[in-house]
């Protein structure tokens, strides 16, 4: 203090000048921070959407391989029960033709019994997808409880700018709805501030 009060009229305002253009550093860095905050938040919850999308068309994927599957299911085995009614008529008229038609029919049917029993081995496999519970994340809705901002009352997204009014009820704007490309130098009011400030 006592420093200060031997000092000039002249080198006090100097003084305060400097700890002015200090103190607006600090606030443009402040800013910067909460811009980059913002930013940060927005790539997050873009990515969140889009792995929620992937995870939706991937569920629909197997969802709708299942349904083939069970198609192809219920197709084999109808030809199955085709084919073997198929057999047993060849088989009942190979016997009706003698003795060496009934010792042949038996082993004929014998081998094709086995072809049948053997062919899902070798065949396509069913899929089942039975642990698989789709879910509606498309549809998921936006987090009620997420602050809105602007004129535009949206949430955050891309790059804003904060009003230097300390009594602003919005705080934050997005660029393109107060027709900013480029942050400004210095201090910025949004238009309802600016009109305010013209009429004191």
């Amino acid at each position: 203090m006592s420093s200060a009060r031997s000092l000039s009229s002249e080198e006090k305002l100097a003084l305060l000048k400097q700890i002015q253009e200090a103190y607006g550093k600090c606030k443009e860095f402040g800013d910067d921070k909460v811009q980059l905050a913002m930013q940060t938040y927005e790539m997050v919850d873009k990515h969140i959407r889009r792995l929620d999308t992937d995870l939706a068309r991937f569920e629909a994927d197997l969802k709708e391989k299942q349904i083939e599957s069970s198609d192809y299911d219920s197709s084999s085995s109808k030809g199955k029960k085709k084919g073997r009614t198929q057999k047993e008529k060849k088989a009942a008229r190979a016997r009706s033709k003698g003795k060496n038609s009934d010792e042949e029919a038996p082993k004929a049917a014998q081998k094709k019994l086995k072809l049948v029993r053997t062919s899902p081995e070798y065949g396509m496999p069913s899929v089942t997808f039975g642990s698989v519970h789709p879910s509606d994340v498309l549809d998921m809705p936006v987090d009620p409880n997420e602050p809105t901002y602007c004129l535009c009352h949206q949430v955050s997204y891309g790059e804003m700018i904060g009003c230097d009014n300390p009594d602003c009820s919005i705080e934050w704007f997005h660029f393109a709805c107060v027709g900013l490309t480029t942050k400004p130098r210095g201090k910025w009011f949004c238009p309802r501030c600016s009109q305010e400030r013209k009429k004191k």
